[in-house]
Parts: structure tokens; C-alpha cells; sequence
């Protein structure tokens, strides 16, 4: 809804070229009324300098353009919690931040990811070594995928969006229409079950 919305606005602001109303009026009467079209109306002006201020941090044009949208959504929640003097300005370190922490979710998910590839036996909280297959991985991969198929398939899916898809807690428990709570749950018997999987086809081997 806000999606559609914000580009009937955009696209109308640019044919108009100006905005009717100050600042100040729109913040008032967004404040009071919530209204979505009348926030679109203040955003509209200042999306072409949201988008490069992401442009210049995420380096990602799609990212960027998403950004856009994320923060306008943002905006709903942060505006009548705040006392705006300048809006531009603030803005900016909205756009910002908004940045700075989609950097460090990206290097965190990215460290997640990197410690998955460079030691799988980790993700499973095993410190003994896992025989000849950690040695070989094709092997290795093949023995995940098996034991990740044996899994109960709750506890496959989060194993799956959690490592595979760098989904966090919050999202795995929205997608799954679970608490968080039990989604590291999933995820902890989940990791246990493929250790001993793992570990049982060590045994089987030697």
C-alpha cells in the first residue's frame, strides 16, 4: 500500500514540481492524522537525496532503491516520536543510520557465512574434529545435505534459513509463525541432531 502510494506521489510532485504545503504543516498534520499521502507529500521532495546517501554507503543500486522505500516506512513509526526542527537534516542521519546498520547486519551475516564455509564443524559446537570427512569437502557437503534432510522439518527449515539464508531470529520465527524462542530451540536440537548424525557416519567410515 505505502509502495503504490508513494510513487503516485513522487511522480505527481515531480509533474507539480512543488510542494503545496511547508514543512512544518505537513509534519502537524502527519502527526495528527497518520495519514500515509500526506507524508508522502514531505518525502517526495527529498527521495532523490535518500537515495544517494544509501547509493553512497550500500554501493548497491537495487539496495538502494529498497532503502528508499524502508526508510519512507520508517518514517511512519520515528516522526511522532520526534520534536523536528529541520526535517532535512534530519532525515539524513535517519538515512544514515538506517545505513550503518544495514552495513553491519550485512558484515554479520557475512562473518556467519564465512565461518560456515571455513569450518562447518563449528556451526555444530563440535571442537573434536570430524575424522576423514572434514578433510574432504565434497564429502563433507554430501553429509550435511544428507543429515540436514533427516532432520524434523522444523528444525530443517530453521537450520536452513538461519545458515543458508542469513535469516535472523525475528524473520525465521515470522516465516515459521513460531516464537523466537522457538526458533533457537529448532536451531540448537537441530545443530545437536546433526552432530551426532555427522558423527555417526565418522563411525561408519573408519
Amino acid at each position: 500500500m505505502y509502495f503504490q502510494k508513494i510513487l503516485k506521489l513522487i511522480f505527481n510532485s515531480h509533474k507539480k514540481n512543488i510542494i503545496s504545503r511547508s514543512e512544518e504543516e505537513l509534519i502537524d498534520e502527519f502527526t495528527s492524522t497518520g495519514d500515509p499521502e500526506v507524508l508522502g507529500e514531505l518525502y517526495s521532495s527529498y527521495m532523490h537525496l535518500v537515495y544517494g546517501v544509501c547509493l553512497k554507503y550500500l554501493r548497491d543500486r537495487e539496495e538502494s532503491m529498497d532503502a528508499v522505500m524502508q526508510i519512507f516506512e520508517k518514517l511512519v513509526t520515528e516522526i511522532p516520536k520526534q520534536k523536528i526542527e529541520n526535517f532535512r537534516s534530519w532525515l539524513h542521519v535517519v538515512t544514515r543510520n538506517y545505513c550503518l546498520m544495514q552495513l553491519r547486519s550485512r558484515k554479520a551475516q557475512n562473518e556467519k557465512h564465512n565461518e560456515w564455509l571455513l569450518d562447518p564443524g563449528n556451526f555444530m559446537e563440535n571442537s573434536s574434529g570430524l575424522h576423514p570427512i572434514d578433510k574432504d569437502e565434497p564429502n563433507m557437503e554430501k553429509a550435511l545435505a544428507d543429515c540436514i534432510e533427516k532432520l524434523k522439518d522444523e528444525q530443517k527449515k530453521c537450520i536452513m534459513q538461519f545458515y543458508f539464508e542469513d535469516k535472523c531470529y525475528n524473520e525465521i520465527a515470522k516465516n515459521l509463525s513460531i516464537d523466537e524462542n522457538k526458533v533457537k530451540s529448532h536451531l540448537q536440537n537441530g545443530k545437536r541432531n546433526l552432530k551426532l548424525c555427522i558423527e555417526g557416519k565418522n563411525e561408519r567410515e573408519r
